[in-house]
């Protein structure tokens, strides 16, 4: 056993007060001073008095003339002080000048650290919660309080919590952790540090640890900001409690601190109150595993993800914004729910009844020897997979799944391209009711890192890229190849299991009579699908098993998918889905993650395969089809003219290249979707009504009138470009596109803030609010003007970029154009972004490098435009999203153009 911590070197200071510093206000800083405590008894030890330094805003909210409905109570981590809080401080008395709830914020500098007193002692987790409650007490701290805490700052403030019960109405953290895992060892940094002999370098003779804690911040601090942090810690004497905390990590068991960080571990699983947990993935210190920790002592618990930030949580990401948002839903007014009161949160609205599970085509066709699937690139050649053997492949992989210990809620990755395999695991997993996750390889290597981390799942299911890639990178989760590999690639890869054995399992345990798992409410969560990420951070989107069952109902009311027909689904989610809608499914022979691969020759040849009717298709994947229709022999030809229904959707699709679609398919009647991985079908338009709206005067590209079941409304712009006020279906108003149906997902994963952005201001519990700008014509069609991040706001006004593309992709000359915003929101000057294709003004140039468009070029763009431009830039290629290939990345364009119109290099975006 230990006698003490590991010790490091010390000296005493008095508190004093901090100079002036960027973003702090010097009227927020006081010393209190908290008497010493005399011993109770013969032998015992007396506490000295000790003198804090804190932010106090109970001085400024005075100031205001309003009274405080609470204390939000921050506590901070090693190596910063209070000045962590700086923001939260500052926020809290914008809520109050504008009439919101007054919170008093109390931001403390832990004893020994910041401009608090130097004591001389090194002091462990016990004492520290001790000190904490001693200096409440002479603040007078009466409640309700909200605890907010950072790093060990975040277990120490929940450890005062736990002591706490009857002042405590919430809690809140940031990057922290309450129990290190005794089959996990102590994240390597940490480890570092604590070595012997390097303790005292690293944290206190010199400022290592705390310079490498600067470093990491996302975005890099700025220097006046750096130094705000390292203002209290000059020279090794003011540096000891940084030494101190970091030798006070409880490693084992057998540290003098590990019993106390039991003890709160286990007191923050009573906790009976709202929590709110913020994280910043790429923290190398606070694993994602601590924070699957805390969700589960705490699961009534709401999570936001700051996808890019990190350790330093406040200064990475909008943390005061996010927990005044969280503290006015949750305690509006300060107003403390009764126990017994039920709490709202966001996506727990009553789920949507199912009346057939996802899997019931399966089991009606269970006996039927017609082709199910038909993978047109298999290796080998074509492999056709009839409805028996699909139907009792996912009831023996559901059965040895369910042997092999996966649980209903398990969530398990799916890293498996599209085809047999990946239908016949989906369907199992959902069967059994494990949660799939589902990201496509089109996110690239550091998205699909991002997505499968954030997922947390339990168990991978993949082919062998999927497999190394898990292992290179540290995915989560126990491993399952789709393969047979060898022995020594198994243990490389770390795989328990191939899906040959899983189904042999499954097979013995049915054969044995064994049943299947009981069948998952239709309310019970099904599945995580992620979005494309075109617009940012790829966003985990959850189905339940009713909403993915809606999914599957509109699909088949909309268009007349059902038994009997055959469907090439060149789009992921309708190669998931044509099992459950009954129909014969095809998988061309195409790269899933570029669409620019499918050929003409091949979308013929997997018509011929499934004689199908129905052809679904990304835009990319459409337009390189039409682009290499000069291969087609007669007989494609023929087999193409056999098609109904030509679907395209996920990004805008001309009408232009709908109609030479159906030069292709003559018998076809083109369709173009409108939806999101959110809500896959919201509005629906034919070529015909495509041609129509040219004729309009409307702007922006028209996806049609709502499908059967869908609401679609619009949230007005106002002058800085927000939707403001409430959604309305009046014509003519621009604004942010909202809609509502029984297929709607039901939230975003483990994105708390996301997810009450997404529904403010929606009256349906299935409401959505989509990002996109656009409005709604007389005739009730809608019209989609852009992305709302994508709006610019100039000096004249509100501009969504959509209509002045369309308008410069009409001069001769232009291929595609995209219109990027410069300059502060209020005063944004536009620019044009265009592909030239060698005709009309800039005849014979295909520019190959980027560059201002020649004269006689920009001139045709201004007139055309519409809008002022400050400039028109040439480029070979727009840059677009790696999913669809088709969506310009207009954020991507306008960080570029600002950079090259401001003097940088003239570097393609």
């Amino acid at each position: 056993m230990r006698s003490g911590l590991p010790r490091v070197a010390a000296a005493t200071a008095p508190a004093t007060l901090p100079p002036p510093l960027p973003g702090l206000d010097p009227a927020w800083s006081r010393l209190v001073t908290v008497p010493g405590v005399a011993a109770d008894g013969p032998g015992g030890t007396t506490r000295p008095a000790r003198t804090w330094h804190l932010l106090d805003t109970a001085g400024s909210l005075d100031a205001l003339g309003v009274r405080p409905v609470g204390t939000l109570l921050c506590v901070h981590g090693n190596p910063t002080w209070s000045y962590l809080w700086r923001s939260v401080a500052a926020r809290s008395l914008e809520v109050a000048r504008a009439g919101g709830p007054a919170w008093r914020v109390v931001a403390v500098d832990q004893l020994d650290m910041g401009f608090s007193e130097r004591t001389g002692r090194q002091r462990g987790l016990p004492e520290r919660v001790r000190d904490l409650g001693a200096l409440t007490d002479e603040l007078g701290l009466t409640g309700p309080v909200v605890t907010l805490g950072h790093d060990w700052g975040g277990v120490v403030s929940l450890g005062w919590a736990v002591d706490h019960p009857d002042l405590v109405v919430a809690v809140a953290t940031c990057n922290t952790a309450v129990h290190q895992p005794a089959d996990a060892p102590i994240p390597a940094p940490l480890r570092l540090a604590l070595r012997p002999g390097l303790l005292g370098r690293a944290t206190v003779v010199t400022p290592a640890f705390l310079e490498t804690t600067l470093a990491i911040a996302h975005p890099k601090l700025d220097r006046p900001t750096a130094d705000a942090y390292r203002a209290p810690y000059r020279g090794a004497a003011r540096r000891g409690g940084i030494g101190g905390f970091v030798a006070d990590i409880p490693v084992d068991q057998t540290h003098p601190s590990a019993p106390e960080l039991d003890r709160i571990a286990a007191g923050v699983a009573a906790l009976d109150v709202p929590a709110l947990l913020m994280w910043g993935p790429r923290d190398p210190v606070f694993l994602e595993r601590y924070l699957d920790d805390l969700a589960e002592r705490l699961p009534q618990a709401d999570v936001h993800r700051f996808e890019g930030a990190g350790h330093l949580l406040p200064d990475d990401a909008d943390v005061a914004g996010t927990v005044f948002e969280w503290l006015g839903d949750h305690l509006p007014d300060g107003h403390v729910p009764a126990r017994d009161e039920p709490r709202l949160r966001a996506g727990t609205e009553a789920a949507t009844d199912a009346s057939r599970p996802l899997w019931a085509a399966l089991d009606d066709l269970r006996d039927s020897d017609e082709p199910a699937l038909v993978e047109m690139a298999a290796p080998g050649g074509v492999r056709t997979v009839s409805w028996r053997l699909l139907a009792r492949r996912v009831e023996e992989i559901a059965a040895g799944l369910a042997d092999l210990g996966v649980r209903s809620g398990d969530r398990v990755s799916l890293l498996v391209t599209p085809g047999a395999d990946l239908t016949a695991v989906l369907y199992a997993c959902v069967r059994i009711g494990a949660v799939v996750v589902v990201a496509d390889a089109g996110l690239g290597l550091r998205g699909l890192t991002r997505a499968v981390r954030g997922a947390r799942p339990d168990w991978v299911i993949g082919a062998l890229p999927g497999l190394v890639a898990a292992r290179a990178l540290g995915w989560p989760g126990r491993r399952i190849a789709t393969v047979s590999l060898p022995g020594a690639a198994r243990r490389a890869l770390r795989v328990e299991h191939t899906l040959v054995d899983v189904a042999r399992r499954g097979a013995a345990q049915l054969a044995a009579g064994a049943a299947l798992p009981a069948v998952p409410a239709s309310d019970a969560l099904a599945a995580v699908l992620f979005t494309s990420g075109s617009t940012g951070p790829a966003k985990g989107v959850v189905y339940t098993h009713g909403q993915l069952g809606a999914v599957r109902d509109a699909l088949a009311t909309q268009y007349d998918i059902g038994v009997g027909t055959g469907l090439v689904a060149g789009f992921a989610p309708f190669a998931l889905l044509g099992p459950a809608l009954g129909a014969r499914s095809v998988a061309p022979d195409m790269d899933v993650t570029a669409p620019r691969t499918l050929t003409a020759t091949a979308v013929a040849a997997s018509v011929t395969a499934a004689d199908a009717t129905v052809v679904f298709l990304s835009p990319a994947a459409l337009a390189n089809v039409v682009a290499t229709a000069a291969a087609l022999t007669d007989a494609d030809r023929q087999a193409l003219g056999r098609v109904r229904l030509f679907l395209s959707a996920g990004a805008p699709v001309s009408a232009a290249l709908l109609t030479a679609a159906t030069d292709l398919m003559p018998n076809a009647s083109a369709h173009t979707p409108y939806g999101m991985t959110e809500g896959l079908l919201m509005t629906d338009v034919d070529l015909d009504g495509v041609l129509a709206a040219s004729e309009s005067a409307d702007e922006g590209i028209c996806v049609g009138v709502p499908a059967a079941n869908v609401r679609v409304r619009i949230a007005p712009l106002d002058d800085a470009g927000r939707p403001t006020g409430s959604p309305t279906d009046a014509a003519g108003v621009t604004g942010e596109i909202v809609v509502a149906a029984p297929h709607v997902r039901e939230r975003y994963d483990r994105l708390w803030r996301t997810n009450r952005v997404s529904r403010l201001g929606v009256d349906d519990p299935r409401g959505h609010r989509t990002g996109d700008v656009g409005h709604l014509d007389a005739s009730g069609r809608l019209w989609v003007e852009g992305r709302l991040q994508h709006v610019l706001t100039t000096p004249s006004g509100v501009v969504t970029p959509v209509g002045p593309e369309q308008r410069i992709e009409r001069v001769d000359g232009v291929g595609r154009a995209g219109l990027a915003g410069i300059g502060p929101s209020g005063t944004q000057q536009a620019v044009a972004v265009v592909e030239t294709t060698g005709q009309g003004p800039a005849r014979g140039r295909v520019r190959r490098r980027p560059g201002l468009a020649e004269p006689a070029l920009a001139a045709a763009v201004r007139a055309a435009a519409g809008v002022p431009l400050a400039a028109v830039l040439t480029v070979p290629v727009l840059p677009t999203d790696i999913r669809h290939n088709s969506k310009v990345d207009r954020a991507r364009l306008s960080r570029w153009a600002a950079s090259v119109l401001s003097g940088g290099r003239m570097v393609r975006p």
